[in-house]
This record gives structure tokens, sequence and C-alpha cells, in this order.
């Protein structure tokens, strides 16, 4: 994907979260999306609807989180800024309550270390291993740090009882991996009790990245 710039940003974003809503992956206010800026970030503002996005209304942080411009950025923000301290090469995040992840981070038989099974090659190679993070309620700074422990690591992850968050080298690339991880979470809960057939050790060594 060719470098955009701002402008064009701004109008990916809506592009993104407009897609987003449309297909029930977030709903009222939830979710919240930012792309990196040479000097800071770009992201959704707070109590906004991704279905109803005004790009000249996006909030604009400089690279120490003040706003620059726009809209109050999303309260989960620092989120997003946790993410992007840890990876250096992320260009974008996207975070979401879409409905079959948050099912499966209240599930209490989950393995913590590695949430979802390997069940396709797609969800191998755009997600990978997936940590989920332990419960903290809306707000908590807390949260922050605990995502960043794990950051480093894994460029998705899981909130309990909250939802997915996912970094990407670009926009494009953040938005794939974390519908890859919807539909994952969804295939996931329709084939609880069944005997499943999963990627061997092999099989998902040999994948790479997407």
């Amino acid at each position: 994907m060719p470098q955009l710039n701002e402008s064009s940003l701004r109008e990916e974003i809506c592009r993104l979260g407009e897609s987003l809503f449309s297909r029930g992956l977030t709903f009222g206010s939830a979710g919240n999306i930012s792309v990196r800026l040479e000097d800071g970030w770009l992201m959704t503002p707070t109590n906004f609807s991704l279905g109803r996005l005004d790009p000249a209304r996006l909030a604009k942080l400089d690279a120490d989180g003040n706003l620059v411009s726009g809209d109050p950025p999303t309260k989960e923000s620092f989120l997003h800024r946790a993410m992007y301290k840890e990876r250096p090469q992320a260009g974008a995040v996207v975070h979401l309550h879409s409905t079959y992840s948050v099912a499966v981070s209240a599930l209490a038989d989950i393995d913590a270390a590695n949430v979802l099974p390997a069940i396709t090659a797609y969800y191998v190679m755009r997600v990978g291993r997936l940590p989920l993070v332990s419960y903290y309620p809306p707000g908590d700074l807390g949260l922050a740090d605990a995502v960043a422990r794990l950051a480093g690591k894994h460029h998705a992850v899981l909130l309990a009882n909250h939802g997915p968050v996912v970094a990407g080298s670009n926009l494009d690339a953040a938005a794939n991996a974390i519908e890859e991880l919807e539909e994952t979470a969804k295939l996931f809960l329709l084939l609880r009790g069944a005997n499943v057939r999963l990627l061997t050790e092999a099989q998902v060594a040999a994948l790479k990245p997407a």
C-alpha cells in the first residue's frame, strides 16, 4: 500500500469505520481506529459512531499525545499509544468490541497464552498467537501497561470481557487482521464441542505472516 498523505488517511479511516459499522463489526459508539503520522497520530473521536465519522473532526495528536486539532480522541487512546510504543513499525491500530471476539474473551476455559487455536492458515498468517489481557474496568490506565507487556511480541491481543486490539503496518493490514480474528472467533464458537481437525505444529510453522 503506497504512503498516503494526511488528507487521504483521514478519508481512509472514515471509509473503514463506515465499512465496519455497516457490516455489524461495531455498533453504537464502540470501537476506535488510529493511524500513525510522522509527528503523531490521527484517531477517531470519543463518543462518535464509526459509521458516521467526519474526516475534518478526527482527533490529531502530537508525539506526546496532546490534542492538536479536531475533536477529543477516543477515551481508549492509551491502548493505541501503548501498541505504538512497543511496535515502532506499526502504522495503524484498530480496536473493536466485535461480538464473537468479545464472547470468546468472556469464556472461563480458554488458554490465556493463546486464545484461539489454528483453525485456518489465514488466521495463523494474519494474527498468529493471541494472548488474553486480564480484565480492567473502562478507563483504567493499568490496561495500557498490561497491553504494553504483550505488544512487543504480539501485534494482536484480546482484552478480557472487552474485545480485540490489533496493530498493522498500515490501516488495511490492521483491518484485515482484526476481521480475520473475528471470523475465527465465530468459527471457534461454532465448533466448540466438535472433534476439530486443527493445523498441526508443522503446518503452522510452514506459514509466513501475511
